[in-house]
């Protein structure tokens, strides 16, 4: 649930695709650390893999027992064939070519009554090499809410080395995300986590944003919102373990999929096997208002950021020590307050004020790793520029993530997100309890404090449909979280780590990082979570590895 970070790295991603020529593929996943990882140029698969269309698949495992209505959807042969929807289609073309295959799952939009509307939920399946020792099937989830994971089994397989041609590797876009049954809500933004800026107006104009958000998904798709939740989300996971005749399947879920992949373990109980959960919630901190215990997380990341920019004053101009790069930010965010800041050069040309500046600072510090604090930096050159008055192109990266903030470019991403956040918790109504814990804050955090504290689109959303889950039993999990992580914070994964008594702890220290498993290049992460894939034997006790 790194929901900003999901937000910069899937922009990013798409950025690069649009400048990337077809023989370098680049294909984004929102893990939830939501991390853009590239398909390697040349990934081949064999003409046969990539364009067969071998039609249903016979059923080998007995999926375990469901009963009623729903076995239709348990026992429902799979269309595996070619993941390419059209000629256009980049994400499906270089997902053939890596020898994945797609398919769609039905599933009811309500499981209460399953003999009603259905919608899909689509998959990818890149199957395992080694049958002899084949050990399952294992799903996907990049956290988001709303990312997808239909594109991802190429990246996983890499991540997952000697042990990947063991498993299945399954993706899936949650219902109503990417590739499945879509939702848009024909938003003119495709982010909702903005700042309440320096004072009351800002706050006037975010509750009047959140309200309408809020009117335009109830005007356009009032039938399915009570429908789009993470409960649900699970049921589909184990429609899907039915269908693909596995009577467990395991688990690899970032950032929000680590609450999916808890919810799951709750729900169906013995239907599961590995599960890793990576960048994780405790269900208690997940909530609209989840944003709420990240200051201080977001506040030293922001720091040892300035830090970085500072030793390249040279290249970016902020600051040649952590206070002025720290001061250059002020500045930015005063002049902003005054009145809204231009970027860019025609067609390109957008309008910050302090409400959108606090959101782009806190996407960016995500991520300690030189790529993401060179990109934050561009940035925070670019405000400073625009906050003297000076026009200049922005980078292809940097239009497309204002593109995504303050357009209705992507408002199925926004859309989707949202839903399910506010589908599954209830929010507070009252936009003055909002006010005063934004003014109770400023004095403190007046950065991250009017952005962590502000009101969304939930605050005007219906009531959810079912109770949010709660942990009543335990479940074998492997945890694993950087001790400085400033989206799912460590405090709270060591809340779930206390909750699940026969979970295990695998700690990064001294990491500013959102999501780790294959994605942040440490060996002794990725060489525990393989063992653990490979075993299926959870360490003796917690275990600790450093940057």
């Amino acid at each position: 649930m790194s929901y900003a970070e999901d937000t910069e790295k899937t922009t990013r991603s798409r950025a690069a695709a649009r400048t990337t020529t077809a023989a370098a593929p680049t294909t984004a996943r929102t893990t939830a650390a939501g991390l853009a990882l590239a398909l390697a140029a040349g990934l081949t698969a064999s003409p046969a893999l990539a364009t067969a269309r071998p039609g249903p698949e016979p059923r080998t495992v007995a999926p375990a027992t469901t009963g009623g209505a729903l076995d239709r959807y348990y026992h429902q042969p799979l269309d595996w064939g070619t993941c390419m929807r059209s000629p256009q289609d980049g994400t499906g073309r270089d997902l053939d070519k890596a020898g994945v295959q797609c398919a769609d799952v039905t599933v009811p939009l309500d499981y209460r009554a399953p003999g009603g509307r259905t919608v899909t939920v689509a998959i990818s399946r890149l199957k395992a090499t080694d049958t002899r020792n084949r050990i399952g099937a294992i799903l996907l989830n990049n956290g988001g809410p709303g990312g997808p994971a239909v594109d991802s089994p190429p990246v996983v397989r890499r991540a997952m080395k000697e042990v990947g041609p063991r498993y299945d590797i399954v993706g899936f876009d949650p219902r109503f995300v990417g590739r499945s049954t879509p939702l848009d809500c024909d938003w003119p933004v495709g982010f909702t986590w903005f700042s309440a800026g320096a004072g009351r107006a800002g706050f006037d104009r975010q509750v009047a944003l959140s309200k309408s958000l809020a009117a335009k998904c109830r005007a356009t798709n009032a039938s399915v919102l009570p429908h789009i939740t993470t409960r649900n989300t699970a049921r589909d996971m184990d429609v899907i373990r039915g269908a693909l005749g596995e009577r467990k399947i395991s688990y690899l879920g970032y950032s929000y999929g680590t609450y999916l992949g808890t919810v799951y373990t709750q729900m169906f109980p013995g239907r599961y096997d590995r599960m890793v959960l990576d960048g994780a919630v405790g269900p208690d901190d997940y909530s609209p208002r989840l944003l709420k215990n990240t200051v201080s997380e977001n506040e030293q990341a922001l720091a040892a950021w300035a830090t970085w920019a500072a030793a390249r004053h040279t290249t970016y101009g902020l600051g040649r020590s952590r206070t002025a790069v720290l001061a250059t930010i002020d500045r930015v965010m005063a002049k902003a307050a005054r009145g809204p800041l231009t970027l860019g050069a025609a067609p390109d040309v957008f309008r910050l004020d302090d409400t959108h500046i606090p959101t782009l600072l806190f996407m960016g510090v995500a991520d300690d790793g030189d790529g993401s604090r060179a990109f934050l930096a561009q940035q925070v050159a670019a405000l400073s520029q625009a906050s003297k008055g000076r026009e200049e192109p922005l980078s292809p990266e940097f239009a497309e993530t204002l593109r995504l903030l303050l357009t209705g470019a992507e408002s199925s991403f926004g859309s989707s997100q949202t839903a399910i956040i506010c589908g599954d918790v209830p929010a507070p109504r009252d936009p003055e309890l909002y006010w005063r814990d934004i003014r109770r804050s400023r004095d403190a955090h007046p950065l991250f404090g009017p952005l962590t504290e502000n009101i969304g689109p939930c605050a005007f959303w219906g009531a959810p449909r079912e109770a949010p889950t709660r942990i009543s039993h335990d479940a074998p999990a492997l945890l694993v979280a950087a001790t400085g992580d400033p989206r799912t914070t460590y405090r709270s994964t060591k809340t779930l780590h206390g909750r699940l008594p026969g979970s295990r702890l695998l700690t990064l220290e001294n990491a500013n990082r959102h999501a780790l498993y294959g994605e942040y290049g440490n060996a002794c992460v990725d060489t525990a979570v393989n063992r653990y894939l490979a075993t299926g034997r959870l360490p003796k006790g917690d275990e600790t590895c450093v940057k």
